[in-house]
């Protein structure tokens, strides 16, 4: 891939203090050359622990947190005016924010709605308001016939973003979604409850013998992301086979 293909180029990333988020940032910072990145949360404590993990990486990255290369944005994806100032003279959005764990999002339906579909709606619309160049929705494998409140918000969510690139004021197709299955070291991945299990001599808590998951690293996801952003036509819905 282009190592120069995001030079210049202004990135918005929200959920920026999540697993995957975070990932991605430090990808960019290591092999990518670019002009800023706005990492948004509305975790204010995960905003300093990032710009904590930040500094350590390399000798230079303590300079692009001084020079505002990286900036913290505190928002919440579920407020569109915050939407509009974060995705002011951006030109790619990475859109990673939502709510993700299963019975988190089963007891508490309503917020999962307003964080997966609100939220999401607000970015797209944000983002078409403001041009941007292209917004990539990160999504789930539990999209694919859901059985859950957080598989139909993100297949909802997917399902605003491909249609977004139908508004009568885009002259290409500039929104898409990758899938991801369960990433390994995520927070709140099954892996990790299976290893607290294990250390605790506990009896694995499967669900269904039958089911079959998917996995993937932290790093491989975040390249594959990054990887997309290059790639992509606009309209697509890109699975990652390298899942195991």
């Amino acid at each position: 891939m282009k190592k120069n293909y995001f030079k210049n180029k202004k990135i918005l990333i929200t959920g920026a203090t999540g697993t995957i988020g975070s990932a991605i940032i430090f990808d960019f910072i290591k092999n990518y050359d670019f002009k800023v990145i706005r990492a948004m949360s509305n975790d204010e404590n995960g905003l300093f622990q990032l710009s904590q993990n930040i500094k350590p990486q390399t000798s230079n990255l303590h300079k692009m947190m001084k020079s505002n290369k990286i900036r913290l944005i505190y928002g919440d994806i579920r407020n569109y005016n915050r939407c509009l100032e974060a995705t002011e003279d951006i030109d790619i959005v990475i859109h990673a924010a939502a709510m993700k764990h299963v019975p988190i999002c089963e007891y508490n339906p309503d917020e999962a709605i307003e964080t997966n579909i609100i939220g999401t709606k607000n970015i797209c619309k944000a983002s078409i308001k403001n041009k941007i160049e292209k917004l990539l929705f990160i999504s789930t494998d539990k999209a694919v016939d859901p059985q859950s409140i957080m598989g139909v918000t993100k297949l909802a969510g997917e399902k605003i973003v491909l249609n977004a690139n139908d508004v009568a004021s885009i002259k290409k197709k500039i929104f898409y979604c990758i899938r991801f299955g369960n990433v390994i070291g995520s927070r709140g991945s099954v892996i990790e409850v299976f290893k607290d299990q294990i250390n605790n001599n506990k009896n694995l808590t499967v669900t269904n013998k039958n089911m079959t998951r998917f996995f993937m690293d932290i790093e491989l996801a975040a390249k594959k992301i990054i990887n997309s952003l290059q790639i992509c036509r606009g309209g697509e819905i890109f699975i990652i086979k390298a899942m195991k």
